[in-house]
């Protein structure tokens, strides 16, 4: 069908740019040819993929449009032309009436450039170079790899419509934004990052790397929080910068990697410690706890010996205040264990008859009952039939949903209410530190699931700073997004470790030690463990999952509490080496 030549322009077109597949749909080649182009449609300048079966015929089917939030109607037929990562993919919109294309596959794209919000330019070390470019409504399109070249030409055309922002911490990264004579401009060089002090730079990071990680490690102004912010979120900010793209990234296939200046350094060896086996020792005559901070640095090291669990943990999940005296935690225990019971009197008095007109507590109830019947089965607390241990699994999360109504019962609270059911033994006890517990992690089980994307997010941006190489591998074959490290965010490893197991790393974690997001670090340790098996394979996207999956009860947990410890040690020894400048260790910039 031919173009009107009145709406209808071609700015740039280069060959040999394929998508890899992966064979997700057996019907498709897993690489196929074809054309990236950028095109003038109705004055509109758009970003566009058709593989080269399809020359010929109209401009690509899918269309990618405003970010969600501005309104429009949702686009129920939208396929980015690969599965999306579980239910962490967010609607795209439609607000406006899309620039002209017809049907023409599934994997051709074309995007608005004033859409277009960030691209990364990548190169895996046995591979070519490849693009991952990410739309305003935060859906990644699939990677672009180029067999013969042109990334910097394609860059060089961009440049006539928009800005391409460089990241100052991950060099690959750019941020595309529209001319704007009057933004201010603002370049790495000139932004006093270590003028003041401040807030100690990895409790920031690891506390909130979602608005720290690109801020050059120290001061985050709005110019980077531009980098880190994903569109449409709140304090996102747009700036402008020289057009001129780095000398770095001219040379075409083999362009340097560049690292901005930020460099990790070694990462140090760590050793664990002997669990906590003395208690008592660190109380006054009357019960208060003498040194809580020293009792969770030796809990951090090596966790806590399995016959003092039962009284730490409830410590450790503020059911006691670590200064309550032996009288003051008899009353806490009588006033909790009575409202306790007026809880679950509430639900356990209600009929049958009345059950059958309250639709939520009966979807709870009915909930509660499957995944009761299927945790930790093969643990002898919990196996057999008519088994005391799951009537009390049951009766336990039913009255958290008297305590919780709004969030109620959602399935994984089972797996993290089955291990402190089995150190405390007691039903009141137990349900208390699931409070505790859930304190931490209720936001994962929330509808929006907003902070599973933030944490999945914040993971991506660790694991690129810490292992660009792998994160590269994994962008290669879409698998970027880290959404096989769901399970693992979710429920804390829960099932990616053996029972004895998973009682240490938590109380590991409750240490609050060294960072309150150490989880992270665990993933991050976890994965870099893996990147042999990774990359020096030719796995795609379907055997990566299949291969994380089956790392379930392989895994050492104390490498991995190694690794992850190490990884904050590598980080707070971070040094930044600014520009013609010698190298400056962070830590002493913003304290000295």
């Amino acid at each position: 069908m031919e173009q009107n030549v009145v709406d209808y322009k071609l700015i740039f077109e280069k060959e040999g740019v394929y998508l890899h597949t992966n064979a997700k749909r057996s019907n498709h080649d897993t690489t196929i040819p074809g054309f990236i182009r950028i095109v003038e449609r109705a004055g509109l300048p758009a970003l566009e993929w058709s593989p080269v079966e399809e020359e010929g015929r109209s401009a690509p089917a899918v269309l990618y449009t405003k970010k969600d939030g501005e309104g429009g109607v949702e686009d129920t037929n939208f396929d980015p032309g690969y599965e999306p990562d579980w239910a962490v993919v967010s609607n795209v919109k439609k607000d406006r009436d899309p620039v002209p294309a017809k049907d023409s596959g599934q994997w051709s794209f074309s995007l608005p450039l004033s859409e277009l919000y960030s691209l990364r330019r990548a190169r895996f070390s046995l591979g070519r170079n490849f693009l991952v470019l990410t739309s305003r409504g935060g859906h990644p399109l699939p990677a672009l790899h180029f067999h013969r070249g042109g990334t910097r030409e394609l860059f060089r055309a961009l440049q006539r419509y928009i800005v391409l922002d460089q990241s100052p911490v991950d060099g690959r990264l750019f941020l595309a934004y529209p001319h704007d004579p009057g933004a201010l401009s603002q370049s790495f060089e000139k932004l006093q990052l270590f003028d003041d002090g401040g807030a100690d730079l990895v409790s920031r990071f690891i506390q909130d790397p979602y608005a720290t990680t690109f801020g050059g490690f120290s001061k985050v102004t709005n110019f980077f929080k531009a980098a880190l912010r994903p569109p449409g979120s709140p304090g996102h900010f747009r700036t402008a910068q020289d057009p001129s793209l780095p000398h770095q990234c001219d040379e075409e296939p083999d362009f340097e990697l560049i690292n901005c200046g930020v460099e990790l350094g070694p990462r140090p060896d760590v050793s664990r410690g002997q669990p906590l086996d003395k208690w008592h020792q660190f109380m006054d005559p009357e019960g208060r706890v003498q040194d809580s901070e020293k009792i969770k640095e030796i809990i951090f090291k090596g966790g806590v010996s399995p016959a003092l669990r039962k009284e730490v943990w409830k410590f450790l999940l503020g059911f006691y205040p670590w200064n309550s005296t032996f009288k003051e935690r008899e009353d806490i225990l009588r006033l909790k264990t009575d409202e306790y019971f007026r809880m679950k009197v509430q639900w356990k008095s209600v009929s049958e008859e009345q059950e059958m007109r309250n639709s939520l507590l009966r979807g709870y109830r009915s909930l509660i009952e499957r995944d009761v019947n299927r945790t930790d089965r093969h643990n002898t607390f919990f196996s057999g039939n008519d088994n005391p241990g799951l009537a009390l699994l049951h009766d336990v999360l039913m009255t958290y949903c008297m305590y919780n109504f709004d969030l109620g019962y959602v399935q994984g609270m089972s797996d993290l209410l089955s291990p402190l059911l089995f150190v405390t033994q007691n039903e009141v006890e137990s349900f208390w530190c699931l409070t505790g517990f859930m304190e931490l992690l209720h936001q994962n089980f929330e509808e929006s699931q907003e902070a599973m994307k933030k944490q999945l997010l914040q993971l991506s941006i660790l694991l690129k700073a810490l292992d660009p190489e792998l994160c590269d591998f994994l962008d290669s074959q879409d698998s970027g997004s880290l959404c096989f490290c769901f399970r693992w965010l979710l429920i804390w490893f829960k099932r990616e470790f053996s029972f004895e197991d998973i009682l240490t790393m938590w109380e590991v974690i409750w240490s609050g030690l060294p960072c309150d997001n150490f989880h992270l670090l665990i993933a991050c340790s976890i994965l870099e463990s893996q990147r042999g098996e990774l990359i020096g394979s030719d796995h795609d996207f379907n055997t990566i999952l299949k291969h994380i999956n089956e790392l379930t009860m392989k895994l050492d947990l104390q490498g991995v509490l190694r690794g992850a410890e190490a990884i904050h040690l590598q980080l707070t020894q971070c040094k930044v080496r600014p520009r013609g400048g010698r190298r400056v260790s962070v830590f002493r910039r913003l304290r000295g």
